[in-house]
């Protein structure tokens, strides 16, 4: 029985993390809107600070969720193609810090990334990793 729970269960996740709409799933690895100088929030709700991305250039930075981080990102929009490279951070200890670290990773992990309208999402290849809402 705890074996049937923990299947449903680990399917249940599976497939909220590859769930797209089919507008946003036709749009990856295609031409994007440029991301220089825009701001971003994690729209996720998350326990304690919400994470951001903050994108400058060829440069990004924002907060995990506790600590600041920094780092350095190649965006070509006109395949929608993202990397995240060359991360660091603070390193304050805080209550809930799976939420900062789990949100590094995917960072770490995009590949691809799709604008529409105020909403920005990253991919690895056709897996939605991380959805953001436009901020300021």
């Amino acid at each position: 029985m705890k074996n049937l729970f923990l299947s449903i269960g680990a399917a249940a996740v599976l497939a909220s993390c590859g769930t797209m709409s089919s507008a946003s799933a036709s749009k990856v690895g295609k031409a994007q809107p440029a991301l220089a100088n825009t701001k971003w929030t994690l729209a996720e709700n998350v326990k304690g600070k919400v994470p951001t991305l903050n994108i400058e250039g060829e440069k990004i930075n924002g907060n995990g969720g506790c600590n600041n981080y920094f780092g350095t990102a190649k965006i070509d929009p006109s395949t929608g193609d993202f990397s995240a490279g060359q991360m660091g951070s603070t390193k304050m200890m805080c209550n809930n810090m799976s939420v900062e670290q789990n949100f590094m990773d995917m960072v770490g992990k995009a590949n691809k990334y799709v604008v529409s309208g105020t909403t920005l999402e990253l991919y690895k290849d056709n897996l939605l990793l991380l959805k953001f809402n436009k901020s300021e």
